[in-house]
């Protein structure tokens, strides 16, 4: 897919990897619509205007339907299509599953992986009918592993990579691919606050030691919308942590 012209919707996009992946689809020309629940910061859609491109904000909460519904139709209303969905919209309420309160479940399924069939609910019947689009659902290395003081989040996470592969075989028919992500380790503001201790242990589970960096998950969302003949598939970014 060229994706020059094309409509990129990111979830999550006020920072951090969503961020990156919008910044990553305005440099190859592609038009954006941010995503977040709360505002997204005004140099960020500066920056991303810079590259020559359409940049349109539309807030909402992408774990209500109604809300992800008007994400995606207000897109195609703005923009003319919904040619790729980045679903990156993500939360975590860590602790022991026997400290864990059914609202932490809860509210960590409703976003990772509720969000995601939401968006991907409204967005599917547009690429279906264009017989071309790109769905990209971002998972993480914890969904394929498991992860102690995380089961709400790695249940979430392995969940997406069964959507994923769902979606894959419905779509397919209709020249629509869809992939999931699992990044690793990602250098975020999460991993700044860790003592040097703590990232020292993280680092002696990844063979590449070193910690990945945003950009290297916005280069594969970039390389599975460019690609036609890749679906249903889980990329790992993750420093050969897992395999």
């Amino acid at each position: 897919m060229d994706l020059t012209g094309k409509t990129v919707i990111v979830t999550g996009s006020s920072r951090g990897i969503g961020e990156a992946i919008a910044e990553a689809f305005a440099k190859q020309g592609a038009n954006i619509v941010l995503n977040a629940r709360k505002a997204i910061p005004e140099e960020m859609v500066s920056k991303l205007e810079g590259y020559g491109v359409k940049v349109e904000t539309i807030l909402g909460d992408v774990s209500d339907f109604e809300s992800a519904k008007h994400l995606i139709e207000r897109a195609k209303e703005l923009l003319g299509s919904v040619d790729v969905l980045v679903n990156n919209a993500g939360m975590n309420r860590d602790k022991l599953i026997m400290r864990m309160a059914e609202e932490d479940f809860d509210a960590t399924y409703e976003v990772n992986l509720k969000g995601s069939f939401n968006t991907i609910r409204h967005a599917l019947p547009i690429m279906l009918k264009q017989k071309a689009g790109a769905i990209i659902n971002v998972s993480s290395v914890v969904g394929e592993t498991g992860n102690a003081g995380q089961a709400n989040y790695a249940a979430s996470k392995a969940g997406l990579i069964g959507l994923t592969k769902s979606v894959a075989r419905e779509a397919a028919m209709r020249g629509v691919t869809c992939n999931a992500i699992t990044p690793g380790f990602i250098e975020t503001d999460m991993t700044d606050a860790l003592s040097d201790k703590v990232k020292e242990a993280m680092l002696g589970q990844i063979p590449l030691k070193k910690f990945g960096h945003a950009k290297d998950v916005a280069d594969t969302a970039i390389f599975l919308s460019k690609n036609e003949y890749i679906t249903g598939q889980t990329i790992r970014v993750n420093g050969g942590m897992y395999m």
